[in-house]
């Protein structure tokens, strides 16, 4: 027989194949057990789509009387789109249930588990607490701060340049790498650029999967606080994604020459774009996380103002040098070494001839 860490391990497998369908819900997996036998298993599929649970119950029908539920994340409590989880699980008849975490939702924020130790039912919450809670990070940042999930995702030389002196960078890493960030796009609500990448590289920013499957494309966002974007950009075609422009309000009148794309108007702050603006409109807009794709200029922004929640690094095996070759961060030059931000590594991994580095800011 295996024990519960085995099956909370699939169940968090199950939930993990859904990335990129379920925004602005969680990833969630179920396995019901009876007996040392799986007898049913689900995930949440799609935003809208019956939850996890619904899909392993359906599959257990009767063996879930006295069996085991092992679920990602505490069963919602609450009318949405669908109805409570937590009702579903109590009239199924299984004898014990085990969490891995309590959901953040704070119409949820531990409901769930006490209607179900309410009923009689055994309930046991934190097996894999930490690896349920990095799979939901960003709803979990989502429900705690009402913003998107910052992925700030650069690709560099071995010596930290993103491109040459005179702005040329294709292509830094190689193919594998570059397939690697088209599955990132497919998992995100939304890519961010500055005007500058648009007016060098005319980027579609759409997503493109190595093995053919129909990926995600994210909404397009260009911080523009000049507004020159041009209107023949590949980024301005809004028939195959969103477009949103950001930029101050001296240019409203110039939209209508950008049919179809969204514009958020923000003030202004230091001459740049008020970011602490930009994020909570986003925000509303349906972008839950937003993956940074800009250059030095805007990462060093979004590093400024402390609203980088994770960092995705390509490091290439290339040497590039030059005294003005272009970092993944420019902005203003600091002091001493104790102004650099410290980050928490957490993945390391080789993709292809590539490095790719995971890593976190370290909170106080």
């Amino acid at each position: 027989m295996q024990n519960d860490q085995y099956y909370m391990n699939l169940a968090i497998e199950l939930a993990a194949s859904a990335k990129g369908n379920t925004n602005p819900n969680p990833l969630v997996g179920a396995v019901v057990v009876k007996d040392g036998v799986i007898v049913g298993t689900g995930l949440h599929r799609k935003a809208g789509e019956p939850h996890a649970e619904v899909h392993a119950f359906r599959m257990a029908g009767d063996h879930a009387k006295g069996a085991t539920l092992y679920v990602t994340l505490e069963p919602c409590s609450h009318y949405g789109k669908t109805p409570p989880c937590a009702n579903l699980v109590k009239e199924s008849g299984v004898k014990r249930v085990v969490v891995a975490m309590q959901d953040p939702n704070p119409e949820v924020a531990g409901r769930g588990i006490r209607l179900l130790r309410d009923a009689g039912i055994e309930v046991e919450v934190g097996l894999l607490e930490e690896e349920s809670r990095r799979l939901n990070e960003r709803f979990i940042h989502n429900m705690l701060t009402g913003l998107p999930f910052v992925r700030s995702k650069f690709a560099m030389t071995l010596d930290g340049k993103i491109a040459t002196y005179n702005g040329h960078s294709q292509w830094i890493t190689g193919e594998a790498a570059r397939a690697n960030v088209h599955e990132l796009r497919h998992e995100v609500d939304g890519i961010l650029v500055g005007s500058q990448t648009v007016l060098n590289d005319n980027p579609a920013l759409t997503t493109r999967l190595a093995d053919g499957r129909e990926g995600r494309n994210p909404v397009r966002v260009v911080l523009d606080g000049q507004l020159r974007t041009p209107t023949d950009a590949q980024i301005v075609d809004t028939t195959v994604a969103r477009t949103i422009i950001v930029t101050s309000k001296e240019h409203e009148a110039r939209t209508k020459e950008y049919p179809g794309v969204e514009f958020i108007y923000v003030s202004i702050k230091n001459d740049k774009l008020n970011l602490q603006e930009v994020l909570p409109a986003l925000y509303e807009k349906g972008i839950t996380d937003l993956l940074v794709e800009g250059g030095g200029t805007i990462n060093a922004s979004f590093l400024r103002e402390g609203l980088i929640d994770q960092m995705i690094v390509y490091i290439a095996p290339k040497v590039l040098g030059g005294r003005h070759s272009i970092t993944p961060f420019t902005g203003d030059d600091v002091e001493t070494i104790d102004e650099a931000m410290p980050l928490s590594f957490d993945q390391v991994e080789q993709i292809g001839e590539d490095l790719r580095i995971i890593a976190y800011p370290k909170k106080d």
